[in-house]
């Protein structure tokens, strides 16, 4: 639903088809951030402590994106979807956990879901500044890519030692 005319120079159907992709990543990064939030909570193991900070910057990251979606939602002159449910109908990531809650199995799981988002957002960079005239969100999506290649990067390079 548009909030209020919005004249950015961006047709009203570009803006919401942009939009909606926005409401995809918006309700893959809650899952994933739950997910996150979970693996902190419940990891185990020898390397417990350090898992448990290294998870703690993970979604606070998470959160940070979480807010920065929503607001360019806003921006784009639409109302950003906030229920659970919404999400969980949205995201194309499951809620499903390890079959154990060590570093593997959470890492695992984790990484994963930041692949999926990744290659979601990589297929919708040229079409928002191509097709929808929209470079503002290209560059958008652009950085938010980069921020969960970062977060992969990181999870890849500690499962290679299992």
């Amino acid at each position: 639903m548009e909030t209020t005319k919005t004249e950015i120079g961006i047709k009203k159907e570009n803006r919401k088809a942009v939009v909606e992709m926005l409401k995809q990543i918006l309700a893959d990064e809650h899952v994933l951030y739950i997910k996150t939030r979970n693996a902190h909570w419940n990891i185990e193991g020898i390397d417990f402590h350090s898992k448990h900070v290294f998870l703690e910057e993970q979604y606070n990251k998470l959160e940070t994106v979480i807010d920065e979606v929503a607001e360019r939602i806003r921006m784009l002159g639409f109302y950003a979807p906030g229920t659970m449910k919404q999400f969980l109908e949205t995201s194309q990531l499951n809620e499903e956990g390890p079959e154990q809650n060590n570093t593997k199995g959470f890492f695992s799981i984790l990484l994963e879901d930041h692949d999926t988002i990744i290659k979601f957002i990589r297929k919708n960079i040229s079409e928002n500044a191509e097709e929808r005239n929209d470079d503002g969100t290209a560059d958008f999506i652009i950085a938010l890519m980069q921020k969960h290649e970062q977060m992969a990067w990181m999870m890849r390079a500690t499962l290679k030692t299992f």
